[in-house]
């Protein structure tokens, strides 16, 4: 088919006892700390109730993953085939998953709509989901979000459970009074599974510009991977980003504030930001930098009155990304920026109840 048949196929909601695949689409690390990845999936399964099922190379040697995309494709496709996976995670991001292009058929994921979660790298997957036409979740990965030291915090929990459990709409994002950490730990220390993060104070999301209320279909990712995204067959076409709210978050590697300026006037130049009806600003892990999220936003501020947009609203300091705890952001679900407020409503819902229940108890 040719890429961005968009018509946002919503997935069946996941429910307890539902199987879903793990698999490896970038960075093979379950090989390399499968204590970590078993904790996470225990996780993943004790606070959910699903049962987590490992694809063929899920955990493969991470260098044999490294050199094998069309393995790694060929794991998401299969998951995606399989009538009894209701859903598919990634276990971790890493750096490549943009090399699964000549291998992922758009078809298979299309005509199999399935909650699809994870993020970082996983961005590139997400842009072949909204190529393929069906909604995915920007959330958690098994070793990054629900292997959080300590246990899952009630703010992720709560995210995840809104956005790919039930078929109600979302809603409004709730303020993450928990704190937040990026604090670095040993993963291959087992210990450390049972030792929280230490949390800094929480904050609130703030208005950088913009007045009243504006909506648009979620749409954005991770900065560097949306890098790699851009000239690909993955990158969407004008009319989806036409009236979408962008988010946008940058990854460990704290990407120096001008490239982000350089990035941005990509989207520019491509005529991307003029037809936008907002932007939403993860909060960053700042790599010891504490200034690192105000220079992020101050060049948003910058490229935007370049381009006579002042009045485009912007919402920074969301817990979505590279932080923890983290909301749950869906592809394609029509989403509300409140300027008066600094809050973000997600209006619709992102899933949609089972048709049936078989005698045999599949959901459909």
């Amino acid at each position: 088919m040719s890429p961005f048949q968009y018509q946002v196929l919503k997935p069946v909601r996941l429910a307890p006892g539902d199987r879903v695949a793990a698999i490896s689409p970038s960075w093979g690390g379950p090989s390399v700390l499968p204590e970590w990845y078993k904790f996470g999936k225990q996780q993943l399964e004790q606070v959910f109730g699903v049962e987590v099922v490992e694809m063929p190379h899920t955990l493969a040697p991470a260098e044999w993953v490294a050199s094998n995309p069309a393995a790694r494709a060929s794991d998401m496709l299969e998951a995606f085939r399989d009538p009894t996976v209701k859903g598919v995670i990634a276990t971790i991001g890493g750096s490549d998953a943009i090399r699964l292009i000549p291998h992922l058929d758009l078809d298979v994921i299309r005509e199999n709509p399935k909650v699809f979660l994870g993020y970082s790298d996983t961005t590139a997957l997400h842009f072949a989901c909204l190529a393929a036409g069906i909604v995915s979740f920007y959330g958690p990965s098994i070793m990054s979000g629900f292997a959080e030291n300590g246990g899952m915090h009630e703010y992720t929990i709560n995210g995840v459970r809104r956005a790919i459990f039930s078929s109600d709409p979302i809603g409004q994002i709730p303020l993450n009074e928990e704190g937040w950490t990026t604090e670095k730990t040993d993963w291959s220390d087992v210990s450390a599974q049972t030792q929280p993060r230490q949390l800094q104070p929480p904050t609130t999301p703030r208005i950088l510009q913009g007045k009243g209320t504006v909506a648009g279909r979620l749409i954005g990712g991770c900065s560097e991977v949306l890098e790699m995204l851009k000239g690909t067959v993955w990158w969407p076409p004008m009319s989806v980003w036409t009236g979408a709210i962008l988010f946008y978050e940058t990854s460990e590697d704290a990407p120096p504030a001008n490239f982000i300026r350089y990035w941005l006037r990509n989207f520019a130049a491509q005529g991307i930001l003029k037809v936008l009806n907002g932007i939403l600003i993860a909060r960053p892990d700042p790599a010891g930098d504490e200034s690192y999220q105000t220079k992020i936003e101050q060049v948003f501020v910058d490229v935007l009155a370049e381009e006579g947009l002042s009045h485009l609203p912007v919402l920074s300091g969301l817990d979505f990304g590279h932080t923890q705890p983290m909301a749950t952001l869906p592809y394609g679900i029509k989403a509300q920026i409140d300027c008066n407020t600094a809050r973000l409503t997600v209006l619709e819902a992102s899933t949609r109840p089972p048709i049936s229940n078989t005698s045999d108890g599949t959901r459909l």
